[in-house]
């Protein structure tokens, strides 16, 4: 400032008012708004990316219930496009209409079918590396102190040797596909048999094509062929010890001997993991392929409902229950019984009909889940239902008597399966049972072995 002996100029000064007080806590209190706004932008960033993934997981991973679905909305669309059809149109617009449905179908079926061989091939590819990638992994076991102990066999190491080789043959490079070739040539004529001298000859044959500069297009077929005898030289136990525990069929015969069945629709024997079992153990009569092939090409129905259902039933019973075996006995086909026969695909309340949003859960909280202790609801009635304590207080006496009946029918359907009928109870079990006493004279007096207190 300005003194004497002291000249300080004041063009520069600017006039400052005090602002608003903030506090320590209204400090901290600002910046954690500001943190929160960010995590809240990074954590929707992050479920992009989780999104993203599932969905290319879901591509990547189509199974059999996935094309059921297609051809259960196919059907679904041909039905009401042909109803349409039929209420609408008479005479020769209605055949020409007819005809262009059936051909928009048959073109539909072929797109489908299409993409179920596409995706079969590259399931394939995935069950074959897989395959490799269990023989090839070695030895592991928990130490005493926790620590993961890993050791590799003779075995092991052959079968990634034959597993590396494997997949180097997908190379590009002509150089590269060559000495891939050459070494493929000396490791497997170390054994002689004729698988190898195939195998051999085949390399032969396409080492003499390279060298004449033949387009690699043309080498296509020759190549899967190789690839092909070359994995079965992998999965031959003689060959490579180590794949003889991964192999689906087992390569003694006297294990196969009570557990071969014949299909009655392809006529194949096949194990009995090939054909669909019901909660009595009893195999249908034809495999799941012969199956699955008749349901597209004449039902086409959709069972990911009932899947969902069971699959419901069970992570809600181990919850609540570790020692939950029902659920795990029933199947898909018992389930679609129950949903479909005896409650007839709605809910028992309010008869909802949307098979995606039924569950069912136990009549009485406290006894364990059975088809004779259960009630179908939709998820919204779930939640109400279960904070019941006494049902026979809760509802009305007409309800009771028609869950009672559906119980009833339900122990008398699985009576007849012996892992189910171990299930039920004593007095359920008598209850559906016919006692015989033996007829007394007219006098009322019970014969001589009969018991006193069976007399009328």
């Amino acid at each position: 400032m300005t003194g004497i002996g002291c000249y300080v100029s004041c063009m520069d000064d600017k006039l400052v008012a005090p602002g608003n007080y903030i506090t320590a806590d209204q400090y901290h209190e600002e910046r954690l708004r500001a943190v929160v706004v960010l995590q809240t932008f990074v954590r929707r960033w992050l479920a992009l990316q989780e999104v993203q993934r599932l969905r290319r997981d879901r591509d990547r991973r189509l199974r059999r219930e996935d094309f059921n679905l297609l051809y259960h909305a196919l059907e679904k669309w041909r039905s009401e496009e042909e109803q349409q059809i039929n209420s609408s149109l008479r005479g020769a617009e209605r055949k020409a209409a007819l005809c262009f449905l059936l051909e928009t179908e048959t073109q539909l079926i072929a797109a489908i079918g299409h993409h179920r061989i596409a995706v079969q091939n590259n399931n394939y590819d995935k069950v074959v590396r897989n395959l490799l990638d269990k023989s090839a992994a070695p030895r592991q076991w928990r130490a005493a102190d926790g620590r993961l102990i890993e050791m590799d066999s003779e075995h092991t190491v052959r079968a990634a040797e034959l597993r590396d080789l494997y997949i180097n043959l997908s190379s590009e490079s002509q150089e590269q596909r060559l000495e891939h070739l050459l070494t493929l040539r000396h490791t497997v004529k170390e054994h002689e048999c004729q698988l190898t001298r195939d195998i051999v000859d085949l390399i032969d044959r396409e080492a003499d094509l390279m060298t004449r500069q033949v387009k690699v297009a043309s080498l296509q077929g020759l190549r899967k062929r190789i690839s092909t005898l070359f994995l079965q030289f992998i999965k031959t136990p003689a060959f490579n010890p180590e794949v003889a525990k991964h192999l689906k069929v087992p390569q003694d015969p006297s294990q196969l001997k009570n557990d071969m069945f014949q299909c009655r629709g392809c006529q194949r024997y096949l194990q009995s993991s090939d054909f669909s079992p019901t909660a009595g153990a009893r195999l249908s009569g034809r495999c799941r392929d012969c199956t699955g092939l008749d349901n597209i090409a004449r039902s086409r129905d959709d069972f990911s409902c009932y899947r969902n259902i069971l699959r419901r039933l069970r992570s809600d019973e181990m919850r609540l229950n570790q020692d939950a075996k029902i659920p795990f006995l029933l199947q898909v086909e018992d389930v679609r019984y129950l949903v479909e026969v005896l409650w007839a695909s709605r809910s028992a309340l309010h008869s909802s009909s949307d098979l995606y949003s039924l569950v069912f859960v136990r009549w009485e909280k406290r006894r364990v889940w059975s088809p004779w202790n259960c009630i179908l609801l939709s998820k919204e009635e779930t939640s109400a239902h279960l904070e019941v304590d006494d049902v026979h207080k809760a509802y009305e006496v007409t309800f009771l008597r028609g869950v009672d009946h559906k119980h009833m029918l339900a122990r008398r359907h699985f009576s007849s399966v012996p892992v189910m009928a171990e299930h039920l109870e004593p007095t359920a079990t008598l209850g559906n049972q016919l006692v015989s006493k033996p007829v007394t004279m007219a006098t009322g007096k019970p014969t001589a072995h009969t018991p006193a207190g069976s007399a009328h």
